[in-house]
């Protein structure tokens, strides 16, 4: 077998949360790859604007509302016929210690977060089973494993990330689907929002000495969609500059 390449030539690829951040990086190089690249997020003018700017398709959408994602689903499918990657990036922030949290910060952001992802795989899979392949790449976060003050909301989704991962890895194995997670380090619009001081405190912690750039995060990515991580399934990958360990 040759050398891997990231070539995703008549392959149809779905990112969510895609207007921005890591999940426009993410768009940009499956589009630099080839694919047909359909990018979702719930600001439509954004995302479409986005897509525009790199040859994919935009798509407004609340992954946490499943007529959504059904929508967004069968347009892929009417439009190239298949669906082989699926990529559950978006998010949200609604932070707040725990008694102050209300119901609805609550729900949103495990909503979003875990529930947008547990229904586009839902939705993909009928296909990916069809196909007799597939992947699925799951963004989840170092908070899910470590916690983080402010973020019981979020730091419960991402938990819940992994263990959705691990399970639909066991469950999907069988149809030559692989369902994998990433648990990304990038400066992003989440990071800026930390005064400058104290994001400077905690790229000292990171062992490389900085924060990753959007764009670093998408080899890993694109190695666990590739046709090469057939025998790669249920791993949670940090892409963090050595932050896990």
């Amino acid at each position: 077998m040759g050398n891997m390449s990231f070539n995703f030539d008549q392959q149809s690829i779905i990112v969510t949360g895609a207007a921005r951040g890591i999940g426009l990086e993410l768009a940009r190089f499956f589009v630099d790859a080839q694919a047909d690249v359909f990018m979702v997020d719930m600001d439509g003018d954004e995302v479409t604007s986005a897509a525009l700017s790199i040859g994919a398709v935009g798509i407004q959408a609340d992954v946490s509302v499943t007529q959504d994602v059904d929508r967004v689903v069968a347009q892929v499918v009417s439009t190239t016929g298949r669906i082989d990657v699926l990529v559950n990036n978006a998010g949200i922030l609604r932070d707040g210690v725990v008694w102050k949290m209300t119901d609805e910060d609550w729900d949103m952001v495990l909503g979003v977060h875990l529930g947008g992802t547990f229904r586009f795989t839902r939705a993909c899979t009928p296909f990916f089973r069809e196909q007799n392949f597939g992947r699925i790449i799951n963004v989840t976060s170092y908070t899910g494993l470590h916690g983080n003050i402010g973020q019981s909301n979020y730091g419960a989704a991402k938990a819940g990330i992994i263990g959705f991962t691990k399970t639909t890895a066991k469950e999907l194995a069988r149809f030559g689907v692989t369902v994998n997670a990433i648990s990304p380090n990038a400066s992003t619009r989440m990071i800026d929002s930390i005064p400058a001081e104290k994001r400077d405190q905690l790229a000292a912690e990171i062992p490389v000495g900085r924060w990753g750039a959007p764009h670093e995060m998408c080899p890993a990515v694109g190695f666990l969609a590739s046709q090469e991580a057939s025998y790669v399934t249920g791993v949670v990958l940090p892409v963090d500059g050595g932050l896990s360990i």
